[in-house]
């Protein structure tokens, strides 16, 4: 039987994408920026209702440049969620700032918000960076509410989450800036690539400069800051532009296989899942389960699904774990731990089929048959 994979990129069955693609060929503009570049921008933009967006290499440069943009520097204190992959943290790194992780809460494995306030007694952050993890939104309306009490500007890592909604709204505009990421492994993807999305027309502005190399309006090369190589080529938007046409197909599926695996596995007490909240849609992007179990563990059933060439994996390691973070502070830590030992990414990908779905169920349920 072919490989079930974890999440892969899955192209629309009309070919929009090549649609796009090949107009880029046939109007030469296969190099960095061009009309699929500006108009994946203005589309994203649209669909998630800000006011302005720029496209970039990566979510990890458009946290970058969101860090930038509000003031991050040198010595500077930012405050990040520990239960989270690391592209998350580096940037505070880069800017030579640095992070206090802040663990998770049960219900939605996202920021705490009573220990963020605990954060701001003990310090006074340059910016908050929440993540919307697996595609659930963070109880972003407190988070934000605790960031406007203290004047610190809010930045919010959705590159998990793009198509999540949570009190109409789209997770991803809530903060002062927003990130997603079309990395090959997201709902949908350019392949590698990110957006930085704000209603800040100015700080966009500013993060495009920077992006290309902080060159200055001049005939010649003039640069008067340091810049980066961090804008999307016009191909790979093009392929985006295509992939934005079947998000809403994606959120779906998502959302049906989230669905499948929590009645399946139902009737087993020592798996429990985490849920979206009330008057939120998720995105579902990874179905994730946790074992609380004396004899099995997630690694068991990770092996046993590799031996049927399945793909899973276990939960994000919390950052305040990590080896290069372990001179920095955490508050907390002990939910994110838990999740971390206890959880497993099940397979989640959006082209798999009810049958792979009841593959993967089967074999889960055998541990305790």
């Amino acid at each position: 039987m072919g490989r079930i994979f974890l999440s892969s990129p899955h192209m629309s069955d009309e070919g929009y994408e090549q649609q796009f693609i090949q107009e880029a060929f046939d109007t030469n503009w296969i190099a960095p920026l061009g009309e699929n570049v500006n108009k994946f921008e203005e589309e994203l933009a649209e669909m998630v209702k800000a006011g302005h967006a720029t496209a970039l290499s990566s979510g990890t440069a458009a946290i970058h440049l969101a860090l930038k943009a509000v003031g991050v520097g040198e010595g500077d204190i930012v405050f990040c969620q520990s239960l989270t992959f690391s592209a998350t943290a580096n940037p505070i790194i880069y800017e030579r700032a640095k992070p206090v992780f802040i663990d998770s809460e049960p219900g939605t494995w996202n920021m705490d918000p009573k220990l963020l306030e605990e954060a701001f007694e003990k310090y006074t952050p340059k910016a908050v960076l929440v993540v919307h993890l697996y595609g659930l939104s963070a109880k972003i309306d407190e988070i934000k509410a605790i960031c406007e009490k203290h004047n610190v500007p809010l930045i919010e890592d959705a590159a998990e989450s793009l198509g999540t909604i949570y009190k109409n709204q789209w997770t991803g505009t809530f903060g002062d800036y927003g990130i997603f990421s079309f990395n090959g492994n997201k709902i949908i993807t350019t392949s590698g690539g990110g957006m930085l999305v704000s209603d800040n027309e100015e700080g966009i502005a500013k993060a495009k400069f920077w992006a290309t190399q902080a060159r200055e309006p001049e005939r010649h090369y003039q640069h008067e800051d340091i810049g980066y190589n961090y804008r999307m080529s016009n191909v790979v938007a093009g392929i985006g532009r295509g992939q934005l046409k079947v998000l809403e197909n994606r959120v779906q599926q998502k959302r049906h296989i989230f669905d499948t695996y929590k009645k399946g596995l139902a009737d087993i007490e020592e798996i429990s899942f985490i849920d979206e909240m009330d008057e939120e849609r998720a995105n579902f992007w990874l179905s994730t389960i946790i074992i609380d179990s004396n004899k099995i563990t997630p690694n068991m059933i990770i092996d046993a699904l590799e031996e049927e060439n399945i793909e899973s994996r276990p939960i994000w390691k919390p950052m305040h774990l990590q080896p290069v973070f372990s001179k920095y502070d955490s508050i907390g830590g002990e939910v994110s731990e838990a999740l971390f030992e206890k959880g497993i990414c099940l397979p989640s990908d959006s082209k798999m089929t009810d049958e792979d779905l009841e593959r993967v169920i089967k074999i889960i349920k055998s541990f305790w048959s």
